[in-house]
Order: structure tokens, then sequence, then C-alpha cells
């Protein structure tokens, strides 16, 4: 009995082996400089939609090597840079995008920051302001100044 539980480790380890995860596919092959160039850059600015912050060159998933292919077939056929990034716009949405367009949808993501910038620097002002009519406000009066006085002066002779 005992054997065959170490059958079955031996078994499940070899299966879990890191041997399974070499990616099949040889070199690729462009017709000039400028496809390996244009296909290099987009792999880079494309992102895979299952790892969400790894770009397709990045990722081991397998939605990744799917559209490094596609993206390698785009390529080689004469796609340009936005032909490439309208496919996969129109087919994975504007999140397979690192820097997506400036459209009505994403108004938040481009001018949200500044937006809150802006609304973070207004809210410290009006603070700093406030605190300003606060020390102003409570300034002792000629009376006031003269009991505290007398006050620290009894607690300095009792020590």
């Amino acid at each position: 009995m005992k054997n065959w539980i170490n059958v079955f480790m031996m078994i499940g380890f070899l299966m879990t082996s890191s041997v399974y995860a070499v990616k099949s596919g040889g070199p690729l092959e462009f017709k000039d400089s400028e496809q390996e160039a244009l296909y290099n850059t987009m792999l880079y600015e494309l992102r895979c939609t299952v790892c969400q912050n790894q770009s397709i060159a990045d990722s081991n998933a397998s939605l990744a090597e799917d559209l490094r292919e596609n993206l390698y077939e785009m390529v080689i056929n004469g796609a340009n840079k936005e032909e490439i990034k309208k496919f996969m716009v129109d087919r994975y949405g504007e999140f397979v995008l690192y820097r997506p367009n400036f459209s009505p949808s994403n108004y938040i993501l481009w001018i949200g920051p500044f937006v809150l910038l802006i609304v973070g620097i207004v809210v410290l002002r009006l603070n700093l302001r406030s605190r300003k009519k606060i020390n102003r406000t409570n300034e002792l009066s000629a009376e006031e100044s003269d009991l505290l006085a007398d006050y620290l002066d009894s607690k300095k002779e009792k020590e």
C-alpha cells in the first residue's frame, strides 16, 4: 500500500513539473525590422485581460499566448498600429490597452486625478483659512492675559 502512495505522489510531482510550462513554438520570423519593431512595441502596449497588470509579453496565460499569435499574424499581414489596436479593442474592450483612448467612456480615467487634486487643494486652503480665523478670534483680552500671567507666576512660586 505504501508503494502505491509513493507511485501516485511521483506521478503527481511529474505532472506539476515545470517541464510542461515551456512555451511551444520557435523563433518568429519577420519580413523586415519595421515589422519586428512594431510587434515588440505592441507586445508591451497590450494588456493581458486575464492577468490584468501584465503585458501580453510578460503573461503566461493562454489568452496572452492567443493575443501574441493574433498580433503576430496581423503584423505579418501588414496591419499598422492603429488597425491592431482597433481589432484588439473591438474584440476585448478598451481594458486591453495600457493607454486607453480619450473618449467619453474614459473621461473619469483621464480627468479624474486632476479633479481630485484640485478638490484636495481647495479643501486644504479652506481648512487653513478657517484655522487662521480661529486663531485670530481666540486672542486673549488684557484682563485674561493678566489673569493667566498671575496664574503662571503662582505655579512657578510653588515649584
